[in-house]
């Protein structure tokens, strides 16, 4: 047929223009072509010249960006625009096919103006970003000549009597009022920008956060179809598989959404309730979330609303093609011509609709824009919650830092609480934010879907309707039973966790003692207890997700069988394919409702406990803490309103001289001012009930050295004098003008290095650091640090003992450049030395030097004589104060008790000085953690991973390739954990389970296609052959429910088998490796495969593994289904898989980046608010509240940043894959349409094509979600390879006789030992002789190898030469458990387990209680250990806390002698008690060992003058060999300068 603009209709006379120019329909078209060509002609050539000197600067920065006025409503304008642009072309080329020849002119000037407002809009955006907007003049034009033209059009339409029934005249209407808004867009852009027109136009700048570089989240920023596709994410994404997103790659957060920002909003909506409503109700914590952030989830869930309505778009457009398809019959032409105007035909919108063609474009566009605002709605509500949570966790963080210490300390606020408000509670607020819409939104959903069903079914929909309504409760039944179970699951795995840090932390004693197997059977049983409950928790899971595989099952069984038996009219392809549309669509609410109502539930406790939180008692007045002037009496008045504040001085009032010139309090304070703090008529209190302190009155002088002692028999004097402390701080950070630096009693210290603890935010001077860093003797504890001073400690970083924290602490305190210095209790975790050091280096010279004011609480009198000014408390009261002088003269029964008190500690100072310092053993203790740690640094499988990707670019492409693959290795491992009968099961049942899905849908297919069209009228026979198809259709709908339940099923115990493999075989593997091991791999990462990684593998990789089988199936019987019905789908599909592909591959990756980002963001965050609650005291004394509130908004923000990022990487991908989804259902319903197939066959097509939309962004995140955790189980596996101890020996059980050792010789011949293959001997070719029931004493330095021959008589270590014979038996020939069964120790550091002394004597139940008794009465313990409530079943806490060292010490000898070997073996037993205990210890080893071989290492020479025999050793060789008298006399022995060194 001719192509010819008008048309060459015969007879018409297309080109005439009788009537009058206008009245030619095709010369109006015509006219209605010029604006469009105008535009393209104008707008081109300024985008290629714009483009072309763009493309030297690869992209416009973002600091040029702009949004003109009415942005997002020109976008939106515009989008409308297209979408009416393709009505009018698909209504010009439907009505073009009614005429007999072409015209051109009735789709052609559509078409134009689609690509013209393309280009509009293009230009538009390059002119925004460029900031130029002189150049919008052109669209401005293009907008007037377009409104003028379709108005010419509309004019002659109406003229030509044609109205609202006729589509074209609804569509041209349409573009008039498109055209007229967008007219008034520009204007008002001219208005505002003042461009044209006006003498002076208006600068304006971009937004503050684009021209900081550093802000790289754009979201707020880009077009919005930018907005809604998340183009701008594109070069991140695609950037990380090339090389890792980093903490600086994602920036700093928009000022709209950091944490500062959203606290303000939601503290003053907060605040005002305070103000307007009642003052004494609490405010509302709704209330004022909805204050804040009630926009933004309004209009989420509007686009959710209008998301929810297009979804029905789908099984609406698929029922109208497959009635079409059927009816597509030759069209009657006849009528038509009639009805000509113009001499073309017009049509009404339902004729359109009847287009099949026409619906496919439909169907596609509706899922397009579901599918964007669907993920809009997410985004604004993830994006809302984000901001909801920095805001909480700004204003709970402003709540600890005004927390009066009193709720702390009486136990009304504890730190776990916080942590769970931090960790739990905020999440769960955050999550039910995310959730929100679907609150409203679902309820819609239903009653929609349900009413469209009945729409189609008939009151059949009913019964299927009901069939969902009913197992809905059932649902939320099992979703809080899931819940529960987590619970308990969580409380057994944590007791699990304990008893297996018990056995890492005492390994060397279980070892030592063969009773390894033992402990590990207590943690098998808690385990076996843990499973249990995870198979109860496998159970509810798997029916949760059974329940939502059979529901649509159920019910479209239900409504289809009762349709066949009670309607009259047979069920069609159409209604049938449509309805099992929409019983899809309904499922998801449902189910997502169970999980919904369960979070709002949990949001409620946790607002409660929030509120709760907020409400509690706080310190006072803000406006206090920030003008530091002192209190006058009106602030005296204060007080009396604030009757709940708790800490307050009630009675008395602060005085400071001179407070009438503020001015001063710059200066240093002279000497004359001095008084430096003086309290009158104090009372101070921790609660309201109990007075703490009470009637005090002191002063404390200026520049001098004051003392607060208490009668130590009296009151604990550190609490008491803590608590007025901490009261008096309070009131003195408020009103104290000085400076204030206080070192706390426990001592308390910040995540970070230990620079940055002593500095603690005051500038580096290097001098005073030094000098700082002597007077508290911390320099060698430095030097023992892997980074010296830059090495991080604190609860994350490495663990300090006691005394050197508080060391650590006190440096903070006298750096800080103060005026006044509290020291609480500075010398409690100090030995005899540092104390001495630190009184006079530190107290004494640096800070007296520098005439600051000191106060220092002690209990050692001996300083006394050191002080300026002394107060002694009694019982909560002052006792006395005045010089020491004062005191002798006054008091001198005071002084005479001080005397005593100060000769009994100088004795205890001789004692200690005898002992080998604790300091010293601290940094011994420090020195072994180090050398293991660098040992193991080499062998770390950790770090091989990280190693190798940060080698340099040109093995690139090597290690991209890495990152983007998937861990099939390690999937594999997993499987075959679980066992190989559960996988061929679970294959099986899942194959099968999906087979039977498409033969139900098949069937239906087949059923609704069988009769013919025209039997309106049934005959009898009709019906029965109708109704012959049910029973197939009732059994292949019973087998599916089946089915899914046995995969279900399956896959979760398949899950809980690969767990319990899993974790059995790490626990043996790791008991039973070598000590080495234990060494040379931190106990943290050991503790991590128990912990993490255990539960990672136990509850979450079988929920993503079912998930992603289940909808990579899905997909996959989906386009399989369709390339069954149109094969022509397949030649579509190579370039979908190519772009799916891809879109995984880099997806993939940066998701992984970003989910690291987001965990190892959020644990500095979590342990910050922790550490602040710890060490609040202390922050306020020094007066860095704002510092401490500046360093948590950094980190939240931080964390935030990464969590926005991580989630508009999965919207960028939820919309791409989403898209992908759509352009399928388009191929799958155009091949159909053009190869016109069997109805009901394309209604199964497209139905299955609908669903891959859904899964198709599962398929990815579940494989994203399983690589993630797949790493767990590498990192599990990893440790599976470790070597074992050789357990077996050569001899064989039966061989040694049952008394063996029954003497106690020992022979070493020509003994090495190593500790490992790879490192050097530390004991070369040692060779002794011991006499049975000799005492052998061993001694040497450090390090000299003294107690590797002690592990050597274990077969501990690695005896590569030589041998140890004992009793005529090489050590080395015996099986492990014999050998290590027959020998005793006592180890240096003693080790209790927690449970009973019972089970810590004798953990195998061999002995009897009499022999029991009979050890504790030898090691001394038996009166102890009867008072206790139990005896000897009595409880033992975790580590022993419960008994001092010495105790612990003697239970250990206790255990030795319970074992009645002939060899004992004490490794500098001695080494961390007191002298008393060293005393029992030394007799009963003399008493009850008697007749047995006692070897002892010593530490302190004179424990060993009396043994028989004494070794000294050297660098792993022996030195010197023989009886202590003869070497004691020989001159030049190494053992008389030991001695010598200790006396």
């Amino acid at each position: 047929m001719a192509l010819s603009f008008c048309g060459n209709d015969r007879g018409s006379n297309a080109y005439s223009v009788d009537k009058g120019v206008l009245d030619n329909g095709c010369f109006v078209d015509a006219l209605n072509l010029v604006p469009h060509v105008f535009l393209l002609f104008i707008t081109f050539p300024i985008l290629f010249i714009g483009w072309g000197s763009q493309s030297s600067k690869v992209q416009i920065h973002h600091n040029t960006w702009l949004h003109f006025p009415g942005h997002s409503l020109r976008w939106i304008l515009t989008f409308t625009l297209l979408f009416v642009h393709v009505c009018e072309i698909a209504e010009g080329i439907v009505s073009n096919t009614w005429v007999s020849s072409n015209h051109l002119h009735l789709f052609m000037p559509a078409l134009m103006g689609f690509i013209a407002a393309t280009t509009s809009v293009v230009y538009y955006h390059n002119i925004e970003t460029a900031n130029f907007p002189k150049l919008l003049l052109a669209l401005f034009i293009y907008w007037i000549l377009a409104f003028i033209t379709k108005m010419i059009k509309l004019w002659k339409f109406a003229d030509a009597s044609l109205g609202v029934q006729h589509l074209r005249f609804c569509i041209t209407a349409l573009l008039v009022v498109l055209y007229g808004l967008l007219m008034a867009v520009e204007i008002n852009v001219i208005r505002v920008r003042k461009y044209v027109f006006f003498a002076n136009p208006q600068k304006v700048k971009p937004a503050e956060d684009l021209q900081d570089l550093g802000v790289r989240f754009l979201q707020p920023f880009v077009n919005l179809l930018s907005k809604s596709t998340y183009w701008w994410m594109n070069p991140l994404i695609i950037g990380a598989h090339k090389r890792p997103i980093e903490l600086k790659k994602i920036g700093k957060l928009p000022i709209a959404m950091r944490a500062l920002t959203n606290y303000m909003r939601l503290k003053d909506s907060y605040e005002e309730q305070r103000k307007t409503e009642d003052p004494d109700k609490s405010p509302s914590i709704w209330k004022s979330m909805y204050r804040a952030f009630g926009g933004s989830i309004l209009l989420s869930s509007t686009l959710r609303y209008m998301a929810d309505l297009l979804g029905f778009a789908g099984p609406l457009c698929i029922s109208g093609i497959v009635e079409h398809l059927d009816n597509s019959t030759e069209i009657d032409r006849t009528n038509k011509t009639a009805n000509m105007t113009f001499g073309v035909y017009f049509m009404s919108s339902t004729e359109l609709l009847q287009n099949t063609s026409v619906l496919a474009v439909l169907l596609f566009l509706a899922l397009v824009l579901q599918r964007t605002f669907l993920q809009a709605s997410y985004y604004v509500t993830i994006e809302t919650g984000i901001n909801l949570r920095g805001a909480l966790l700004a204003m709970i963080y402003n709540k600890i830092l005004r927390l009066s210490t009193s709720n702390m300390s009486m136990g009304e606020m504890t730190l776990s609480q916080i942590n769970n408000l931090v960790a739990i509670e905020t999440n769960q607020l955050m999550w039910f934010l995310f959730l929100c819409p679907n609150l409203w939104a679902m309820p819609v959903q239903i009653i929609m879907g349900v009413i469209l069903l009945y729409y189609l079914l008939g009151d059949s929909a009913l019964i299927g309707a009901g069939v969902i309504l009913l197992l809905a409760p059932v649902q939320y039944l099992i979703a809080t039973k899931l819940a529960d179970t987590q619970k308990s699951t969580l409380d057994y795995s944590t007791d699990r966790l304990k008893k297996t840090t018990e056995i890492l932390k005492g390994i060397k004693l279980l070892k030592l003692y063969a009773w390894e197997n033992i402990f590990c059977d207590r943690v098998e049983e808690t385990r076996g207890k843990e499973l249990t409950s995870l198979k109860t928790f496998a159970l509810y899971t798997s029916m949760s997700i059974f329940m939502n595989a059979a529901i649509p099952i159920a019910a479209v069984l239900a409504t289809f069988v009762t349709h066949a038996y009670i309607e009259e009219v047979r069920l069609s392809p159409a209604k049938a394919f449509a309805s099992l549309a929409l019983f899809h669509i309904l499922v998801t609410p449902l189910f997502l409702l169970s999980t919904v109502v369960r979070f709002a539930v949990k949001a409620l406790v946790s607002v409660q406990k929030l509120s709760e939180f907020l409400q509690s008692d706080e310190l006072g007045d803000d406006s206090w803490r920030n003008t530091e002037m002192s209190m006058s009496l009106e602030v005296g008045k204060k007080y009396k309103h604030h009757g709940d504040t708790k800490t307050i001085n009630r009675k008395g009032r602060y005085r400071m001289d001179n407070y009438e010139q503020p001015m001063r309090r710059q200066l240093r304070p002279t000497e004359t001012e001095d008084v430096a703090v003086q309290v009158n008529d104090g009372f101070f209190t921790w609660g309201s009930n109990l007075s703490t302190l009470s009637d005090i009155n002191i002063r404390i002088p200026t520049g001098q050295l004051t003392m607060i002692v208490g009668q130590v028999e009296l009151t604990h004097l550190p609490t008491s004098c803590q608590k007025y402390f901490d009261d008096v701080e309070h009131l003195w950070s408020f009103k104290n003008r000085y400076s204030v630096a206080y070192a706390a009693q426990k001592s308390w210290l910040l995540n970070a290095t230990v620079e940055e603890n002593i500095t603690f935010g005051s500038p580096f001077n290097k001098q005073r650091y030094k000098a700082v860093i002597d007077a508290c003797s911390l320099q060698p504890d430095i030097d023992l640090l892997p980074f010296g001073d830059q090495t991080e400690i604190g609860e994350r970083g490495i663990n300090l003992s006691g005394g050197q924290r508080q060391r650590i602490c006190v440096a903070r305190a006298l750096y800080q450049n103060t005026n006044i210095v509290f020291l609480d209790d500075p010398f409690s975790a100090l030995d005899i030395h540092l104390s001495d050091h630190l009184m006079q280096e530190g107290i004494l010279k640096f800070l007296q030097d520098d005439k600051r004011t000191v106060v220092l609480v002690t209990h050692k009198l001996q300083y006394l004589i050191h002080a300026d000014w002394i107060i002694a408390m009694k019982d909560g009261s002052v006792l006395r104060e005045g010089t020491l002088k004062d005191i002798q003269t006054h008091d001198v029964e005071l002084y005479e008790h001080w005397k005593t008190l100060m000769n009994r500690q100088d004795q205890e100072l001789e004692k200690e000085t005898e002992m080998e310092s604790q300091t010293t053993l601290e940094r011994k203790t420090l020195r072994r953690a180090f050398y293991s740690r660098e040992a193991k640094s080499q062998t770390d499988d950790e770090d091989e991973e990280e190693e190798v990707e940060e080698d340099d670019d040109d093995n690139m492409s090597t290690t991209t390739s890495r990152r983007s693959k998937i861990p099939w290795k390690m999937c594999c491992r997993y499987l075959s954990s679980g066992g190989f009968l559960m996988v061929f099961l679970m294959v099986l049942s899942k194959l099968a389970k999906h087979s039977v899905m498409v033969a139900i849908d098949y069937w239906l297919a087949a059923w609704t296609s069988s009769n013919p069209h025209n039997q309106s009228l049934w005959s009898s026979l009709g019906v029965l052959q109708h109704r012959s198809y049910v029973p197939v259709f009732i059994i292949l709908c019973g087998a599916a429910i089946a089915l899914c339940l046995i995969t279900s099923l399956t896959v979760e115990f398949l899950g809980v088998a690969a767990a319990t493999n899993l974790h059995h075989n790490l626990l043996n593997k790791i008991i039973h490796a070598p000590i080495r091991f234990f060494d040379v791999t931190p106990l943290g990462q050991i503790l991590n495969r128990f912990s993490a990684d255990t539960n990672i593998i136990d509850q979450h990789i079988p929920q993503t593994l079912e998930s992603l089988t289940r909808s990579t199936l899905l997909c996959l019987s989906a386009i399989g289904v369709i390339a069954f019905v149109t094969p022509a789908f397949l030649i579509a599909l190579v370039p979908l898989t190519v772009a799916f592909y891809f879109i995984q591959k880099y997806f993939r990756v940066a998701s992984k980046d970003l989910q690291d980002l987001d965990d190892s963001t959020q644990l500095p965050l979590l342990c910050y608010f922790s550490e602040t609650a710890e060490g609040l005291t202390t922050i306020r004394a020094f007066r860095h509240e704002a510092r401490f509130k500046q360093r948590m908004l950094e980190l939240t923000d931080t964390n935030n940043t990464a969590y926005l990022f991580l989630s508009a990487a999965n919207r960028w991908l939820e919309v791409r894959t989403d898209y992908l989804g759509a352009v399928i259902v388009l191929t799958a319903a155009v091949a159909a349409i053009w190869t016109s197939s069997q109805s009901g066959l394309v209604g199964l097509g497209l139905t299955y094509a609908l669903t891959v939309t859904n899964y198709l962004n599962w398929v990815v995140r579940n494989l994203s979600d399983l690589e993630v955790q797949m790493a767990a189980v590498k990192k599990v596996n990893s440790f599976l390879s470790t070597e074992s101890e050789n357990y077996e020996g050569s001899m064989d059980v039966s061989q040694v006789p049952k008394d063996w050792p029954q003497h106690g010789e020992i022979k070493i011949q020509d003994l090495c030992v190593r500790y490992d293959t790879m490192l050097k001997p530390v004991l070369k070719h040692i060779n002794a002789y011991i006499n049975p029931g000799q005492k052998v004493g061993i001694c040497g330095r450090t390090g000299s190898g003294k107690s590797s021959l002690s592990l050597a008589f274990f077969n501990m270590v690695d005896v590569f030469e030589g041998k140890i014979v004992i009793d005529g038996i090489d050590i080395c020939k015996l099986p492990l458990q014999t050998l290590r069964s027959r020998l005793s120790i006592i180890l240096q550091d003693p080790v209790l387990f927690s449970g009973s002394i019972r089970l810590n004597l004798d953990p195998e139940c061999t002995c009897t209680d009499d022999r029991l008794w009979e050890a504790l009465e030898i090691a001394q313990l038996k009166n102890m250990v009867k008072a206790l409530p139990g005896g000897l079943d009595a409880v033992v806490t975790e580590g022993g806390e419960n008994f001092s060292v010495g105790q612990r010490q003697l239970f250990c000898l206790a255990r030795a002698f319970v074992r009645k070997s002939s060899i004992l073996i004490m490794d500098e037993a001695t080494a961390s008690i007191d002298m008393a205990t060293e005393n029992i210890l030394q007799k009963v080893v003399m008493t009850a060992f008697a007749d047995r071989t006692v070897v002892t290492i010593a530490h302190r020479v004179h424990t060993i003058l009396t043994a028989d025999l004494v070794i000294v050793m050297k660098r792993g060789s022996i030195m010197e060999y023989g009886k202590p008298e003869i070497l004691m006399e020989q001159e030049d022995s190494l053992f008389a300068s030991f001695v010598k060194a200790d006396m």
